[in-house]
């Protein structure tokens, strides 16, 4: 991508005669012009130069550096914060082992299509690729991972470049971008010619916004035709911040409504129409419906395997409409009856604009039945929330914490608790922050911290896992320096939870280094240690007290819940089965889920029409 942009072009932006600046003064000015609070960064020797020009901003009030204590903390902070506020969020680090630390950070962000931009010193123009000291290919490490990246040979292309990489960021699919910026290019002297948000234009990038006019139409007869329309939405419509448009999508023709992970918090799961989440872990009442529906309505979703399960019996009798603004998604997976190509938001206005001119029906009797199936399947298939006498269930804590809680913004770590909490937690868009793609243990926490510097006065509550926590539990010394109010809630089990669910299931209760009790640490003197208020819970008459002094007290605060250990997160859709073919269910799958098929009543596998007994558990069909 080569911008356009000239000297005499972007001079045309500068307020004054440009004077001369160094490289590492124009990065930060350029930042500040993109209205950038909070950059979340550590220093080390390559970026240098941009750090001692950051005193003198922070100095003034420009800009807030937030000290990390790893630069993955920094990422993950980053990534918050974009998630939360739908802003570009900011990181720096030096070279070296700085900047391959935050790799990991990086893929999750792509892997979820969050937009970052990500700022790392590299060693002096003259000795790349001599193997110097802390030199390390970023660029080339991080290629398959970004959505761009620049390596910085001149100063006076830090403007034009900073410009680009938050238009590249922010429009279309988001996603991270580098900056990769040599430790003489940051005190290289040029004259300054600032680039102002909107300015850039890049030859041959024109993310497309509204769809094919000509998909449209058919796209809306495949509606109005079905009478088992589901509606499956993604992350896609929390980052084009669709959610009016789908909620009048879904009640304007009586579409139930089911969501990824990344997509939870687009429609409210309060209303009649939503189903919660489907696929692995998702409500048997949201597989079943996508395993009987005649029209699945993909948008922002890219048929993921955690979704699908089988992929070629998922849906597999439905007609697909898969709207999506990455041409790439459309197909890649499921071939659609009618791909429609841009911005959700826009794409469900066109369709709502284009059935109101063709005057289609608003009532939703043609669905009428199909929705009583499904409320049907909703009463008899609900989560299930244990209690017990003498211990605490996971799922206990996740509902009287969403219940003291209910307008917070609520971040995850990876696990059994990242389920239960999908399952349990009513959110609004943008208040779910979880890495759903990659499956970050760790992200938890300092993704906490970045949203609650981007909300401000909105409570951020933290569910995370005792091995996940551990795994950035140096954020702690972050949140106390910065009195940055998180509310951390740990479900302690004292496992790998869902290592050891899967151990249980399929390897043959082989627990194999997945126990964390051996060297668990005391959380609660931990959060001490640190100087944040720690809270020990172990009795379940004490959880809602708890849960409300943990709210309550002013700053950080960190709870430690003692819960069952051996309790297992179900439905679970088993690896290589079908969406009906779920582990866990209170009772066997309806027969009603394809009755014209060979779905079996006991196991729930899919046979042929002819089959006269089950391939898989031998039952009579």
């Amino acid at each position: 991508m080569v911008s356009s942009i000239t000297k005499v072009a972007a001079q045309s932006f500068s307020d004054s005669t440009p004077a001369r600046q160094t490289g590492a003064h124009i990065l930060l000015d350029s930042l500040k012009r993109h209205e950038v609070k909070h950059i979340f960064g550590y220093p080390g020797g390559a970026i240098l130069p941009i750090y001692d020009e950051l005193h003198r901003f922070e100095s003034r009030g420009d800009l807030i550096h937030i000290l990390v204590r790893h630069e993955q903390g920094a990422v993950h902070a980053a990534d918050g914060y974009a998630r939360a506020t739908g802003k570009v969020g900011v990181c720096m680090a030096t070279s070296g082992p700085g900047a391959t630390n935050l790799v990991t950070g990086i893929a999750t962000a792509h892997m979820d299509s969050i937009p970052l931009v990500v700022i790392t010193g590299q060693v002096p123009r003259s000795v790349i690729g001599t193997d110097a000291f802390q030199e390390t290919d970023i660029y080339g490490i991080t290629l398959p991972i970004v959505k761009h990246s620049y390596l910085v040979r001149r100063a006076e292309d830090i403007s034009r470049i900073v410009a680009e990489a938050f238009h590249i960021a922010s429009s279309g699919r988001p996603g991270p971008v580098l900056i990769d910026i040599p430790k003489d290019v940051g005190i290289e002297e040029c004259e300054y010619f600032p680039v102002e948000p909107g300015s850039v234009k890049l030859n041959g990038y024109k993310p497309k916004s509204k769809g094919n006019i000509r998909q449209i139409v058919p796209a809306l007869e495949l509606i109005d035709q079905s009478k088992r329309p589901l509606l499956y939405v993604g992350g896609g419509a929390i980052t084009s911040n669709a959610h009016q448009q789908i909620t009048e999508l879904a009640e304007r023709f009586g579409i139930p409504v089911t969501t990824t992970l990344m997509g939870l918090g687009v429609f409210d799961q309060h209303h009649s129409l939503s189903l919660g989440m489907l696929g692995m872990h998702g409500t048997a009442y949201a597989n079943f419906a996508v395993m009987n529906c005649d029209l699945l309505i993909a948008v922002g979703a890219r048929f993921d395997d955690r979704v699908t399960g089988k992929l070629d019996e998922f849906a597999s009798r439905a007609k697909v409409i898969h709207i999506d603004i990455d041409p790439a998604e459309v197909g890649k997976n499921r071939l659609p009856d009618v791909p429609i190509v841009g911005d959700v938001m826009f794409v469900v206005e066109q369709l709502l604009e284009r059935a109101k001119q063709l005057d289609l029906p608003t009532d939703s009797k043609r669905t009428s039945d199909w929705l009583a199936r499904v409320k049907h399947w909703r009463q008899e298939y609900p989560l299930d929330v244990p209690h017990y006498p003498d211990i605490i269930s996971p799922q206990e804590v996740i509902v009287e914490t969403s219940r003291q809680a209910p307008d917070a913004y609520f971040t995850t770590d990876v696990g059994q608790h990242q389920m239960w909490a999908a399952q349990f937690l009513k959110v609004g868009p943008r208040r779910w922050l979880s890495s759903s793609g990659l499956g970050t243990m760790g992200y938890g926490m300092p993704a906490a911290m970045g949203a609650k510097l981007g909300v401000g006065d909105a409570q951020v509550i933290c569910i995370t896992g005792d091995s996940s926590f551990q795994m950035n539990l140096q954020e702690l010394a972050t949140l106390a320096q910065y009195g940055i109010a998180v509310k951390i809630v740990i479900i302690n089990n004292g496992w790998q939870g869902m290592v050891r669910q899967w151990q249980e299931s399929f390897y043959q209760e082989r627990y194999s280094s997945s126990d964390m009790v051996p060297g668990m640490p005391d959380f609660e003197l931990l959060a001490q240690a640190f100087g944040i208020k720690g809270i020990l819970v172990e009795d379940p008459s004490q959880l809602s007290s708890s849960i409300a002094e943990m709210l309550s007290t002013p700053g950080p605060v960190l709870m430690d819940v003692k819960v069952k250990r051996d309790e297992n997160c179900y439905p679970m859709v088993p690896p290589g089965k079908n969406n009906a073919q779920m582990a866990g269910l209170s009772k066997r799958p309806p027969t009603e889920v394809f009755p014209e098929s060979g779905i079996c009543p006991e196991c729930g596998h899919h046979n042929t029409q002819k089959a006269n007994f089950c391939g898989e558990c031998g039952s009579k069909l």
